[in-house]
């Protein structure tokens, strides 16, 4: 994990994306844009279809974000159709990022767990 990631991640420009690696097991971060949504989710796309931490979720939905003071834990919700171009379009506005790339990959909405979803 670079720690220009972690720096942005700490002012809220990007999200620190903690997911469990789906060969190793062990723990993988990644520095990712991302959407804030009204209902406090985060939509991310993958620039890669693949890019480890997409197949990670993939392969385990759960995963622990950090972004500025928070940290949260998360459940990936695939995202396909209007709701998938809607998130690489506002990806692109958010970054300015050409679209080649983003979105060649998986998108996600990424839920906070609640208690009553079996997060803390």
């Amino acid at each position: 994990m670079s720690d220009v990631g972690q720096q942005l991640a700490a002012w809220g420009k990007v999200l620190m994306i903690e997911t469990r690696g789906r060969v190793t097991g062990r723990p993988a971060r990644t520095a990712v844009g991302f959407v804030e949504e009204p209902d406090g989710s985060w939509l991310v796309a993958a620039g890669d279809p693949d890019a480890d931490w997409a197949l990670n979720l993939e392969a385990e939905p759960r995963a622990v974000v950090n972004v500025g003071p928070r940290q949260v834990e998360v459940v990936a919700e695939p995202l396909a159709g209007a709701e998938r171009n809607r998130t690489v379009r506002d990806l692109i506005l958010r970054y300015g990022t050409p679209a080649e790339r983003l979105g060649s990959g998986p998108a996600f909405r990424l839920r906070p767990l609640t208690v009553a979803d079996g997060g803390r």
